[in-house]
């Protein structure tokens, strides 16, 4: 019987989970692997009261400090997790890539082994300015070259790393088989009259990478079609000035974010269409919820999206081409296109799978001796197009590209 891994999991901002993609991922990877390794989560004291805090959860141990986990304070929040992670643990398990500025010296220093989720491409949303958006592409590349072993949630993440960093990375999606259909019930529907008639539904944060403005702005002109958008309005100038311009349209209903999962569900699982906006990120976990009840998926025209959905979705990429969609496509291309969406979402997007998937990869990282882990790629005589490349929103990377293979140890 093997001996049980220390393993820290940095840069979420703690457990219960409340929200967020990779709280809902750490919450699954301690309920499937606490009896594998000892655990340690790392919280954010600032979204935790002092009230509510706890030792431990499902015999994962969790730490608390006094910062942000998003935002400007993530840095010195990742760093600390870092330091403090490396007095014990054996494996690093790092969500995001602000903590990158220290992992060149836990390399070189100690003998701990990092894996490293990247988050989609985060130095490319555009809630940052340009000082912060260096800072976190130069962070992502010390990430990705300083770990052993890099995991990216979606497969045009692993060709923008490949092109990007000569690196071949795991794709380990999220899970999403929590979200269950749920029926609507006499006091949901007296306090949500829409639900009696079809209605399109989306859920993400307020920001414009997820083209909340392109979206409402469709439904404005759609008056007939009612529209439910659950999200954090009062979080940004963004939202409120949407929430202001929008508001009073009656076919628009702009509600705030909604914690339990049960009401949640009762919303979306309900739905006509699931509309999915995101521009920037890689598997978003709204997104694969919505495919896992089920749900005919409406997507903004990206890689990303078009991955996560095994280019089987319908998508959009301007307000016209949205309306159309909406306005002609059929009640049973949108009930085959959920069935679809399901039959995707069984196969890849299962907590169970994914769970085994990461232990699976701590378990090689741990057991390899050498500081260099991960396997190196090298470029073969082969171009790509400029056109392929805008497609993939790696245009920026220039019209001479390459495609990598593994180098052979």
């Amino acid at each position: 019987m093997s001996t049980k891994k220390k393993v820290a999991i940095i840069g979420t901002v703690g457990l219960p989970a409340c929200y967020g993609g990779f709280e809902t991922l750490t919450a699954y990877l301690v309920k499937h692997l606490h009896q594998e390794h000892d655990l340690t989560v790392y919280c954010s004291g600032k979204k935790y009261p002092k009230a509510e805090r706890r030792s431990h959860y499902e015999s994962a141990k969790l730490v608390y400090l006094p910062f942000e986990a998003n935002g400007a304070q993530s840095i010195i929040y990742d760093c600390l997790s870092i330091l403090h992670a490396v007095l014990f643990a054996d494996v690093l398990l790092i969500l995001g890539v602000p903590g990158g500025i220290l992992l060149p010296f836990v390399k070189w220093f100690t003998k701990k082994k990092i894996i490293i989720s990247i988050d989609g491409i985060e130095w490319r949303r555009d809630k940052w300015n340009r000082y912060a958006k260096w800072f976190l592409r130069w962070s992502e590349s010390l990430a990705v070259r300083f770990s052993h072993a890099d995991i990216s949630d979606n497969d045009a993440i692993q060709n923008y790393t490949a092109r990007a960093y000569s690196t071949r990375s795991r794709v380990i999606e999220y899970g999403g088989d929590h979200a269950r259909k749920q029926p609507i019930t006499d006091a949901a529907r007296e306090k949500y009259p829409f639900l009696a008639q079809p209605y399109a539904f989306k859920v993400c944060r307020i920001e414009p990478e997820n083209n909340v403005h392109l979206v409402l702005g469709a439904f404005a002109e759609l008056p007939s079609y009612p529209f439910v958008l659950v999200g954090n309005w009062n979080n940004s100038a963004y939202g409120r000035q949407l929430r202001q311009e929008f508001g009073q349209c009656p076919n628009l209903h702009l509600l705030d974010p909604i914690y339990d999962q049960t009401q949640l569900d009762i919303l979306r699982s309900n739905c006509h269409v699931y509309v999915h906006g995101h521009s920037a990120g890689g598997t978003n976990p709204s997104l694969v919820e919505a495919m896992c009840l089920g749900l005919p998926v409406l997507a903004f025209d990206v890689s990303f999206n078009k991955a996560t959905t095994e280019h089987k979705a319908v998508y959009f990429s301007d307000k016209a081409e949205f309306k159309k969609h909406i306005s002609e496509t059929r009640i049973r291309t949108w009930k085959a296109l959920g069935q679809e969406m399901q039959a995707i979402a069984d196969r890849r997007y299962n907590w169970s799978v994914i769970a085994k998937k990461y232990n699976y990869l701590i378990n090689k990282v741990y057991s390899t001796k050498s500081q260099e882990a991960k396997a190196g790629l090298r470029p073969q005589l082969s171009y790509l197009p400029a056109t392929e490349l805008v497609q993939h929103q790696l245009g920026q990377y220039g019209a001479l590209n390459m495609f990598y293979e593994e180098t052979k140890p």
